[in-house]
C-alpha cells in the first residue's frame, strides 16, 4: 500500500482547525483510493508562489517529511507547472486533491455512462499536463541551417495532444448518446405522472442507507467517499399510496473539480429534474454547516437551488449535542430528524413528502381557444386530464397541472377546484 503525505494550507480567512478538518476529508479520499497516510501537515500561507505553491522554507519542510512517502497530496489545487517543480524538489510524486478525486471516481465508476464521464474528465485533466512528461527527451535541436528542428520531446508532446483530443471528440460523442437515452427516459417519467424526490447531499452522509431502508433498493452502502457513482431509480408508495420516484444521485463533495460537475452533468442532472429535493445532511458531523453549504452550490451551479427541497437530518441517533441540530434547524425550512440506519423519524419524513406533493400540483378548469392548441397538447403532456370538452371555438379542460405552469393558464381559468 502506497503511503501518503497529506498539505494543506490556511490564511487569514481560515483558521488551522478548518484546515485539519479538511485534511481529515482528504484523509478519507486517500483511504478510499487505497492510500496509507503517512502524515499530514497544515501550512499557514500568506501568498502563493507561482513556481511552487508553497514557498522554499515550506516545500523543504516537505522534503523531509516525505522521505518515507510515495506521493505528497496538495488539499489545493496546484498548475501543471507548479506539480512539476514541486516534484523536482520533493523528489516525489506530486498530485493534488482534484486529481485524488478522480482516480477515486475512477475505480469506483460502475456503469457504462460513469466510465465515459470519469474518462472524459481524466482526458481533459491530463491535456495541460503533457509539457513535462517527456523532459527526457530533447526539446529542441538546431538544425544545419541555425533554425530549430523540433525534439523527441516535442513531437510526442504534440503526437499525445492530438491523440487526447481525439479521445475527448470521442467521448463527447458517445456521451451524447447516452445522454440523448437518460432525456427519453425523463420523458417517459414525466408523461407517467409520478412526482419524483432526489436525494442529494454530501458524500457519505447515508443516501443509499436511506434509498435502500426506504425501497429495498440494494444499493451498495459503505463507510467510504463515493461510494456509489451511479443514479439508482426505484417506485416507492406513500402512506397516502400516492407512488413516486426515489433516486439516489452521486454525492457532493467541497472543491469537487469543475472538470467533474461538467463531466457528470448528465447523471447530476437527476437532481435538477426531480420534483422535489430531498437534502440529506449528516447532522452527527462537525462540518454539517460547512457540507450542507457546499451541496446548495453545486445545486446552484446545476440551477436546481430553487426547487422543492426538504432538509432531512440524518445521523441524529449519533449526535451527542444538540446544538448542531438546533443550528440547522434554524438555517433550513421545512427540517425532519431520521436514523436511516435505524429507520427512525420515517414517518415525518414521509408526512412531509406527501404535504410537499400536494403543493406541486393544481386542479383546474380551462376555458382555451382553439388556436392555441399548442398550449392544450402540452397540458394533455404534462398534465393529468379529467375531461374535455368542445363549446363553440373553446376546449374546456378539467386538469390537474404543474404548479410551474400554472402562470401559462391564468388567463383561461374558469374556475378553481381542490383535489
Amino acid at each position: 500500500m502506497k503511503k501518503a503525505l497529506l498539505v494543506g494550507t490556511y490564511d487569514q480567512s481560515k483558521v488551522k482547525s478548518v484546515c485539519e478538518e479538511q485534511l481529515r476529508e482528504l484523509a478519507s479520499l486517500g483511504q478510499t483510493y487505497g492510500l496509507h497516510i503517512h502524515g499530514t501537515l497544515p501550512c499557514p500561507l500568506r501568498e502563493i508562489d507561482a513556481a511552487t505553491f508553497l514557498g522554499k522554507g515550506k516545500v523543504e519542510e516537505i522534503r523531509l517529511l516525505a522521505v518515507e512517502a510515495d506521493v505528497v497530496i496538495f488539499d489545493d489545487e496546484i498548475s501543471p507547472q507548479q506539480q512539476r517543480n514541486l516534484e523536482k524538489a520533493i523528489g516525489k510524486s506530486v498530485i493534488d486533491r482534484a486529481e485524488l478525486i478522480l482516480g477515486v471516481f475512477a475505480q469506483r465508476a460502475q456503469t457504462k455512462e460513469a466510465r465515459i464521464q470519469v474518462e472524459l474528465a481524466e482526458t481533459k485533466y491530463q491535456l495541460p499536463r503533457l509539457v513535462g512528461l517527456w523532459t527526457h527527451l530533447g526539446r529542441q535541436r538546431t538544425g544545419g541551417s541555425g533554425g530549430h528542428l523540433k525534439g523527441e520531446g516535442e513531437k510526442q508532446i504534440e503526437l499525445d495532444r492530438r491523440r487526447l483530443k481525439s479521445r475527448i471528440d470521442q467521448l463527447q460523442r458517445e456521451l451524447k448518446v447516452v445522454k440523448q437515452q437518460r432525456e427519453l427516459q425523463r420523458k417517459a417519467r414525466s408523461r407517467s405522472g409520478i412526482p419524483s424526490f432526489a436525494i442529494v447531499g454530501y458524500t457519505n452522509v447515508g443516501k443509499s442507507t436511506l434509498m435502500n431502508a426506504l425501497t429495498e433498493a440494494d444499493v451498495l452502502v459503505e463507510d467510504k467517499l463515493f461510494a456509489t457513482l451511479d443514479t439508482t431509480t426505484r417506485k416507492y408508495v406513500l402512506p397516502n399510496r400516492q407512488e413516486i420516484l426515489l433516486v439516489d444521485t452521486v454525492g457532493f463533495i467541497r472543491k469537487l473539480p469543475h472538470l467533474l460537475v461538467a463531466a457528470f452533468k448528465s447523471t447530476l442532472e437527476e437532481a435538477v429534474e426531480a420534483d422535489i429535493l430531498l437534502h440529506l445532511i449528516d447532522a452527527s458531523n462537525p462540518e454539517a454547516l460547512a457540507q450542507a453549504a457546499t451541496t446548495l452550490e453545486v445545486l446552484k451551479e446545476l440551477g436546481a437551488d430553487k426547487h422543492p427541497r426538504i432538509t432531512v437530518l440524518n445521523k441524529v441517533d449519533a449526535c451527542e449535542q444538540r446544538l448542531m441540530v438546533d443550528k440547522l434547524r434554524w438555517t433550513y425550512p421545512k427540517t425532519v430528524e431520521i436514523s436511516a440506519k435505524l429507520g427512525l423519524g420515517f414517518d415525518q419524513l414521509l408526512e412531509r413528502m406527501i404535504q410537499e406533493i400536494s403543493l406541486l400540483r393544481k386542479r383546474v378548469k380551462l376555458r382555451i381557444p382553439q388556436s392555441e392548441y399548442a398550449l392544450v397538447s402540452e397540458l394533455m403532456q404534462n398534465g393529468k386530464v379529467f375531461s374535455t370538452e368542445y363549446e363553440d371555438n373553446d376546449i374546456l379542460l378539467d386538469v390537474e397541472i404543474p404548479q410551474l405552469m400554472e402562470h401559462k393558464v391564468k388567463v383561461y381559468a374558469e374556475t378553481d377546484s381542490s383535489r
